[in-house]
């Protein structure tokens, strides 16, 4: 784990960076210290005295720059345009200060500045265009590189070329959901008095857990604590005896993706506990039950004779009037907590649930079908480049997705974009390169390891990564490269990595 204390002081002086990093001279100068304290860290954790377990948004580094991005101005639309040659800014960030979001270790240096000169963009294609020719990437590839801080494309190769994005995709979901809800969204899963007992009513948490609080971080809601709340506004009303059910139609649709009943996926309900798991893990695949709210609401008939409320028979599935005294509820972790841990896991779960609550917040039915109209709407008035784009979950399990290198690069430099701080989350969500989530075990000789974050997208012939690489000259870099029909997936994510680090090397 990474000492507390190295944590809390990883925490302050990011805080003070993205206060200060408007261009002003100052935020200048308070960056060379910010990274005087990240490469201490960083030097720590590749010495061996930190081992990188899970992800960090369980530990809070990441909590004083979110908390600061969530308090910044609401954003302001942004302007859509095409990506042009290498050099040419993204339109929807001209006029815009050059600013980006830090990585965990920036390079020294001031963050933005000026446009990077034309030998700049030469000197990346000579290095990247061999390696996109690998034969482990497969005969369809495609790629896109951006600088964070003007806008600039870089690098494109096919870049406006759609393709099957497998996880990346997550990236899409996860800004959708914070644009239509905002960082500090919560889910809640409630219990209301019924008519002849009460309803425990899912609201679409699939952290619900029914497990004790680990961690220092942001903490799930508690069934535990569902049940205490429940027993103890049952004995103001002079009850100890009742009858329960249980409301999971906040979602619509079917429950299961279309790649059927899997271990990646638990049916997507609006109630269910620790994920649909069978077994102790939180994250990866696992055993999932083909029953999550009925599992759910047996779980809390069980806590809640053990506080002493007898329940009455099996609880049985129920629409709860939408008026109903509510009689108590837990919150889930801010939505940007939850973005952070879909990211930092993959965590399909958690990403279909976003999908969801997007639909939910925009007028639409929450199934994979609204859910997907929902994102792509929330996508388009981003002004992200939608020729090509579709998509059909959002997890990225399912094919039938399609985006673009240059869709998903511009994506991340939306997020970067002072004018969007509440898509924040989207970036110190990203996996460390060698350290954290999906990138912990990859990266143990390249160059990007500690200065490429990014998300990972794996299916059988597909192999993508998008994210943000800090280079040495103090540049921040949005990058996407997409590979598809490969046969050789350990090797082509060498190849993925190797063109990560080719960025910073």
């Amino acid at each position: 784990m990474v000492p507390e204390a190295l944590r809390q002081r990883l925490d302050r002086h990011l805080g003070r960076q993205l206060e200060r990093w408007r261009g002003l001279e100052r935020a200048r100068r308070q960056t060379v210290r910010l990274v005087a304290v990240s490469a201490a860290a960083g030097l720590a954790v590749a010495g061996g005295s930190v081992v990188a377990a899970g992800p960090w948004d369980a530990t809070g580094q990441r909590l004083a720059e979110r908390d600061r991005a969530a308090s910044a101005a609401s954003a302001a639309a942004a302007a859509g345009g095409r990506a042009g040659r290498a050099g040419v800014p993204d339109p929807g960030l001209r006029g815009r200060p050059a600013s980006a979001a830090p990585p965990v270790l920036p390079a020294l240096g001031a963050l933005g500045g000026p446009a990077a000169p034309p030998r700049y963009a030469e000197d990346l294609a000579r290095d990247l265009e061999p390696l996109l020719q690998d034969p482990s990437l497969g005969d369809r590839h495609s790629a896109a590189v951006y600088d964070a801080g003007t806008g600039q494309l870089l690098f494109g190769a096919d870049q406006g070329t759609a393709c099957t994005p497998a996880s990346t995709i997550k990236l899409a979901t996860a800004a959708a959901a914070l644009a239509a809800l905002g960082p500090d969204h919560r889910i809640e899963t409630t219990v209301v008095a019924g008519n002849d007992g009460i309803v425990l009513v899912g609201g679409g948490d699939p952290t619900l857990t029914s497990r004790p609080a680990k961690g220092d971080g942001p903490r799930s809601a508690s069934l535990a604590e569902l049940a205490d709340a429940t027993a103890r506004a049952l004995k103001d009303r002079g009850t100890a005896r009742t009858k329960l059910s249980y409301d999971a139609s906040r979602y619509s649709g079917p429950l299961l993706h279309a790649i059927g009943p899997n271990e990646n996926i638990a049916p997507v309900s609006a109630l269910m506990v620790d994920e649909g798991r069978l077994d102790d893990t939180d994250r990866g695949p696992a055993p999932r039950t083909a029953e999550p709210a009925a599992d759910a609401a047996r779980a809390f008939a069980t806590m809640l004779r053990e506080r002493g409320v007898q329940v009455d028979g099996d609880a049985a599935e129920v629409r709860a009037d939408a008026h109903a005294q509510r009689l108590a509820a837990v919150s889930s972790a801010p939505l940007s907590a939850l973005v952070e841990r879909a990211l930092t896991n993959s965590d399909n779960d958690i990403a279909e649930a976003l999908a969801r609550q997007t639909a939910l917040a925009s007028g639409r039915p929450a199934g994979f079908e609204g859910a997907a109209k929902a994102v792509t709407d929330r996508l388009a008035a981003l002004g992200l480049p939608m020729p090509g784009t579709r998509l059909a979950d959002g997890s990225g399990l399912d094919r039938a997705d399609q985006v673009s290198a240059d869709f998903l690069a511009r994506l991340l430099l939306r997020a970067a974009d002072p004018a969007h701080p509440e898509l924040r989350p989207v970036l110190t969500g990203l996996p460390v390169a060698g350290f954290t989530g999906t990138l912990r075990d990859r990266y143990d000789e390249a160059a990007g390891r500690g200065v490429i974050r990014a998300k990972t997208g794996t299916l059988t012939g597909v192999n993508t990564l998008a994210g943000t690489a800090a280079t040495p000259d103090g540049r921040v870099l949005t990058f996407a490269f997409m590979a598809q029909n490969t046969t050789a997936p350990d090797q082509a994510q060498r190849t993925l990595d190797r063109l990560a680090s080719g960025l910073v090397d």
